[in-house]
């Protein structure tokens, strides 16, 4: 009997014991630097993540994972929330709960959405009301996606920007603007990235930015992935549903939100076009696998603690619409794919809708030239003291300008690795050829393309691509990729493999030896095979005479004409401007 209540005794003192770390736990001091600094300062990283791993240990609700790595050698982290307590993260995408997740820090500089997300996260849980408001969530944070440029931190880049007083700088380890390497993904943060927006899965993605481009009256703007992009009744529920339930909500709580205003050395009265994002950022990238993308730009001249406390309220609006639209939003991501498969043909490129505007009211301050007191010339001034309302165009509507016709497969050879690891970061499923086998399929030589003539993002990118099609009957090799086009991730293959895309594999280089001729002739050796070519082929024998007697300039030169029936025989090598991605209907 004694030994029983010993053993009960030591069983209470435990409990007892517990009870009081976790008590101490909960009575921590989660005040943010944001706050104790009166909206002026934003924590170093490390303080970020120590933050939220006091977080995690007190309160069950909050989990703090890492994965993979950065160009900096650290790894990402994700803060999740649940009412429940989450120990593995396949359980995320699993739940038939809503699931958002919030990106930060691709810009240190532009920290506005560190700061809320940790007053965010915080409140929440500290709060039973909002615990049970938010009980059919799961809230997924990226504390700081760019770990590099925030370590490298300074008082000087942003030389436009009001506050904080200290903060990171925009490109990462390795120099790269994180918002243009989602499709690409030359950082191992991209990669990562790639790793935990699948893991994820969400409903909504938000990412937090700050801008400035011109000078208004909001704190705050918004810029929804391009609805007309989107396509769909996905486009249509985000342009005509959840942009304007944002502004309301919004308006409800004081708070003034326009479209970004998409306007650079100019004044907003003229109107402006809503920002294209191509897959290359981040809201382009999410909508490939169907997500409702959002990106907040605060205004960079207004006070930090203003861009702060309103991206905080923006995202209570995101979490309660998606609270209230649960049930649409998942169900026109569910019908997605069947949806664009249903229309046999998909969008590549666009161009603003000039005969289609949407009028705004928009709030700015009067703006005029005059002269500059640095240089001889005139430079931009925004009166404050003139402050207006006023309707202007804004170009919120785009058309499609090409598309192709959605095959039912691509087939890849093998030996391309840079994209097939990329395919393999995004989930994309396929199988490979059991054996040699030959198959009738669509081949895109690439006609024409520009180049930009400086580095861009690593790369020097091709746009207005053009391709010549065919169909041949080509042997692939055991071990080339089968990739069925219905699936999860069938915008992902069409803006990547489709040349013509604005954002392709081709036109962001991965493609380029294919542009480089690798076998050629020398003239003196080729004439007597030529010769003999024209001899044994009169039908191209017939077209080279047609060409001279039509052609004056090509008449004039012999090494084009040499040129010309070398392309027409065995010798011209058929890998040439060849793109090696083939298609089956």
């Amino acid at each position: 009997m004694k030994n029983l209540l010993k053993i009960i005794a030591l069983f209470s003192f435990l409990v007892l014991l517990n009870s009081c770390n976790d008590s101490s736990k909960k009575n921590k001091d989660f005040t943010t630097l944001f706050e104790k600094s009166k909206g002026t300062e934003t924590p170093v990283y490390k303080d970020v993540i120590s933050y939220y791993k006091d977080l995690s240990s007190a309160y069950s609700e909050i989990s703090l994972f890492s994965f993979g790595q950065t160009d900096s050698g650290e790894p990402l982290h994700l803060v999740v929330y649940n009412q429940e307590e989450i120990y593995n993260v396949n359980e995320i995408k699993n739940s038939p709960k809503n699931r958002i997740l919030i990106n930060n820090g691709i810009h240190p500089g532009e920290s506005d959405g560190i700061d809320a997300s940790m007053l965010l996260i915080r409140d929440i849980v500290q709060n039973d009301s909002l615990k049970e408001k938010y009980k059919n969530t799961i809230i997924c944070v990226i504390p700081v996606y760019n770990v590099g440029g925030a370590l490298h931190r300074n008082s000087h880049t942003r030389a436009n920007q009001n506050g904080p007083k200290e903060y990171g700088f925009r490109g990462n380890a390795r120099n790269y603007d994180l918002n243009r390497d989602f499709i690409k993904q030359d950082s191992k943060n991209a990669a990562t990235f790639a790793e935990i927006f699948h893991t994820v899965d969400p409903d909504v993605f938000i990412d937090n930015h700050v801008s400035n481009g011109a000078d208004y009256q909001y704190a705050i703007t918004h810029l929804f992935t391009q609805h007309d992009k989107l396509g769909g009744k996905l486009g249509a529920f985000i342009e005509t549903k959840m942009r304007p339930s944002l502004e309301n909500s919004l308006l409800k709580k004081g708070i003034s939100i326009t479209p970004y205003v998409n306007v650079w050395g100019n004044t907003p009265e003229a109107g402006w076009a809503q920002f294209f994002d191509s897959p290359r950022y981040s809201t382009g990238y999410t909508t490939l696998f169907h997500t409702l993308g959002l990106m907040v730009e605060t205004h960079m001249l207004k006070p930090y603690k203003t861009r702060v406390d309103q991206t905080y309220e923006l995202l209570f609006s995101a979490l309660d619409f998606t609270e209230e639209n649960s049930q649409k939003i998942k169900g026109l991501r569910k019908n997605a794919i069947d949806e664009i498969l249903g229309s046999k043909t998909y969008p590549i490129a666009f161009k603003i809708d000039k005969e289609n505007s949407t009028e705004l009211q928009f709030k700015g301050f009067e703006g005029e030239y005059i002269d500059s007191k640095v240089t001889t010339g005139k430079r931009l001034f925004y009166d404050r003291t003139k402050p207006y309302t006023k309707t202007v165009k804004y170009f919120n509507n785009f058309v499609a300008t090409k598309e192709i016709t959605i095959p039912k497969a691509y087939v890849l050879p093998k030996g391309w690795h840079k994209i097939i690891d990329r395919l393999e970061n995004n989930n994309i499923t396929f199988t490979r050829f059991k054996k040699d086998t030959t198959i009738a399929v669509e081949v895109n030589h690439v006609d024409r393309f520009d180049t930009r003539k400086m580095a861009y993002e690593g790369h020097y990118l091709h746009y207005n691509t053009t391709v010549l099609k065919s169909t041949e009957n080509v042997l692939f090799k055991k071990g080339d990729l089968y990739i069925p086009t219905n699936q999860n991730g069938i915008r992902y293959l069409l803006e990547t493999l489709e040349a013509e895309a604005t954002d392709s594999f081709f036109n962001w280089n991965f493609f380029d030896t294919v542009l480089q001729q690798k076998e050629g002739y020398s003239a003196y050796v080729f004439e007597d095979l030529a010769e003999e070519f024209l001899i044994k082929n009169p039908l191209i024998k017939k077209e080279f005479e047609e060409k001279l007697n039509s052609d004056q300039n090509f008449a004039k030169n012999p090494r084009a004409q040499l040129r010309f029936v070398y392309q027409k025989t065995p010798h011209y090598e058929k890998a040439y401007l060849r793109l090696p991605v083939f298609k089956i209907y």
